[in-house]
């Protein structure tokens, strides 16, 4: 099924951070529209500033994947229809509003316990801030290397 990007954007808010309240959501949100507005490395070369393309991008957002350690994954995008409070994060977001805390972070992850002191582990990034079950993590000089 074909989602419009504001569909797609709220679903995937609903599903990567709907149980992180409205600050949680506002977090991972503010992450996207980093990752589509970023000036270098990875996601300008990947997303070209297409909101679509970085969500969509491959091995980024769990709740993109089918499969997740090779078992059907029952958290996706597809089975997480968006509610009212996900169209209006995902509009707040796209309007051009972020959540101070985040800052330029362009990860994050629930790492179901403490926050490593990177992520990705290949150095690109570096623990910024945590926000209720999610840690953010912000680009290191290696991010334009990527």
């Amino acid at each position: 099924m074909a989602y419009t990007d504001r569909e797609l954007f709220a679903r995937l808010i609903r599903c990567e951070a709907g149980g992180e309240g409205d600050t949680g959501m506002r977090a991972v949100a503010s992450v996207v529209m980093n990752r589509v507005n970023v000036s270098g490395g990875e996601y300008l070369r990947t997303g070209q500033g297409n909101i679509r393309r970085v969500i969509m991008q491959p091995g980024q957002f769990t709740c993109t994947a089918e499969t997740v350690g090779g078992r059907p994954n029952p958290q996706t995008i597809y089975s997480n229809p968006p509610e009212g409070i996900h169209y209006a994060i995902a509009d707040w977001s796209v309007g051009g509003n972020k959540l101070n805390a985040t800052g330029p972070s362009l990860w994050f992850l629930n790492p179901y316990g403490e926050c490593p002191p990177e992520f990705p582990f290949n150095g690109s990034g570096i623990f910024h801030t945590g926000i209720n079950q999610h840690c953010f993590f912000r680009p290191t000089p290696l991010y334009s290397n990527t």
